[in-house]
């Protein structure tokens, strides 16, 4: 993005009507010692300004930073997809973003949380925008469970303090949580950097091709700078030493020239598989494994470019799953079809009805043609003479079914409140299982339990930690039995 150039070449203070300001130090007073008086135009302006420069912070998500880059696709897997952005060789402008879920903008980079990983491509076809995390799974499958799950995550109402008996609370009587919960106590709970973290869509999407074919699709950015991590004693000593630590890092690392980079991969599921595949890939709790999808490369992103200004370029700045391009779709993922409505909603509120037009916001090599009028901070607007509806006579822009192209997928049932039970390996700690047996050394397996006995150790309401070791039980008897004894020695310590 462009900074704003001061329009005068002597680059005079002005009001921000462009009027000379007497002063940039005194206020107007009645005497030395008298009141300032109401019609010291620039005084009153500044302190106005002043008081409206914060917007309502992100719900979730507060807490992160990002720079800008390119996506370049190196590899051939248009028999998947006639995305632009990812046929052989195109290369796309992109913003990112890194964050933390639960903390708000004060809280330390170095919490054990998700990070969020959010990317906006800059694409000829409009922009697309892939919202997801650095772990391929989520807490819960349903949306509707959303505000509940951060919720039990942010203070408490009375206290104005983190609850781990909230957290347990929640996450012992949802145990489709289990699985993110296992990543989250692990190693990759707490990434060394942003840098040093893999980001992953999350949510199963739909590609098409060139011939209307349909595929699933999951995406995964594996870091270049290898996967590391912190210590629950190196976080905490950073959380007060140096609480941005993650967002320093970044800046750093860039305008040093040492430029991070992710590789992409995804899996590709036929679409007519998904219906009779062992358990629902359409599950957030679920990973596909990759004995079943192997992973195929795509291409490589690189950030090589900090904002200019943090506030405009990165705080206003507003992803939505919601934002696809030809060749991409969604899935029948229920937390992605919700996300669908609710991330623009957040951003009405948040920045306003026109964030779209804000420049990091706008489609940058794509034209934009709607009959959306008015609203709060209006700035881009259509010429008199073109209507501000559809059909019209003066042959203005129509919808083309043929250019959008839309594909979904067949859906055939009565209205129901249920989860889908209709795969074979439909349970809840299978993959957490697998997690902990098969994935994780002995070491790792050590760790997890350590911050596990942690987390739970600061439960205060009995039933809520008896739920919660019953939780690890479920995920693993050895697990279960691990996490009391450990807990019971840190409560014998105390």
């Amino acid at each position: 993005m462009v900074a704003h150039e001061p329009r005068h070449p002597d680059k005079f203070t002005t009001t921000v009507a462009g009027n000379p300001a007497a002063s940039d130090h005194d206020s107007l007073t009645v005497g030395n010692d008298g009141p300032i008086v109401l019609h010291d135009v620039y005084a009153v302006e500044k302190l106005a300004q002043f008081n409206r420069e914060r917007v309502p912070e992100r719900v979730v998500h507060a807490k992160g930073s990002g720079a800008f880059g390119y996506f370049e696709t190196t590899e051939d897997v248009s028999q998947y997809t006639k995305a632009a952005l990812f046929q052989p060789g195109v290369k796309t402008d992109m913003l990112a973003r890194f964050s933390t879920v639960a903390g708000e903008q004060g809280a330390p980079d170095t919490w054990r949380d998700p990070r969020g990983f959010a990317l906006k491509f800059y694409t000829t076809e409009g922009n697309y925008d892939l919202v997801g995390n650095n772990t391929p799974v989520f807490f819960i499958r349903d949306t509707i469970k959303f505000p509940d799950f951060i919720h039990s995550q942010k203070r408490h109402p009375q206290t104005g303090l983190r609850s781990h008996d909230m957290q347990w609370d929640f996450w012992s009587q949802r145990t489709e949580s289990a699985h993110q919960v296992t990543w989250l106590m692990g190693d990759r709970g707490i990434p060394k950097t942003w840098r040093h973290m893999d980001g992953f869509g999350s949510h199963t999407y739909m590609w098409t091709n060139a011939a209307g074919e349909r595929f699933w699709v999951k995406y995964h950015f594996k870091t270049d700078q290898g996967n590391d991590f912190l210590t629950d004693a190196e976080a905490e000593k950073l959380a007060g030493s140096d609480p941005d630590y993650h967002r320093e890092d970044l800046f750093t690392a860039i305008d040093e020239g040492n430029f991070p980079s992710w590789t992409l991969y995804v899996q590709i599921m036929p679409f007519e598989e998904a219906k009779t595949y062992r358990f629902n890939p359409f599950d957030l709790t679920k990973v596909w494994p990759h004995g079943d999808y192997p992973l195929i490369k795509v291409g490589k992103m690189v950030l090589n470019e900090n904002p200019n200004n943090f506030f405009a370029e990165i705080e206003q700045a507003a992803f939505s799953p919601a934002n696809t391009v030809p060749g991409i779709g969604p899935s029948p993922d229920k937390m992605l079809l919700g996300r669908i409505f609710s991330y623009p909603d957040a951003h009405r509120y948040r920045i306003g009805a026109n964030f779209h037009q804000l420049p990091v916001n706008r489609a940058h090599h794509a034209p934009v043609n709607n009959y959306s009028i008015d609203g709060a901070m209006r700035y881009d607007f259509n010429a008199p003479e073109i209507p501000t509806y559809a059909p019209n006579h003066l042959g203005y822009p129509e919808a083309d079914p043929q250019r959008a192209a839309e594909v979904s997928w067949e859906a055939d049932g009565a209205l129901v409140r249920a989860a889908a039970t209709l795969h074979a390996e439909d349970d809840d700690f299978g993959q957490a299982r697998t997690l902990y047996t098969e994935v994780m050394d002995d070491a790792a397996r050590q760790r997890l339990v350590n911050n596990i006995a942690g987390h739970v150790g600061d439960v205060q309401t009995p039933e809520i930690r008896e739920r919660a070791f019953g939780y690890w039980d479920q995920v693993h008897p050895e697990l279960g039995q691990r996490v009391r004894a450990a807990v019971a020695e840190q409560d014998a310590g105390q």
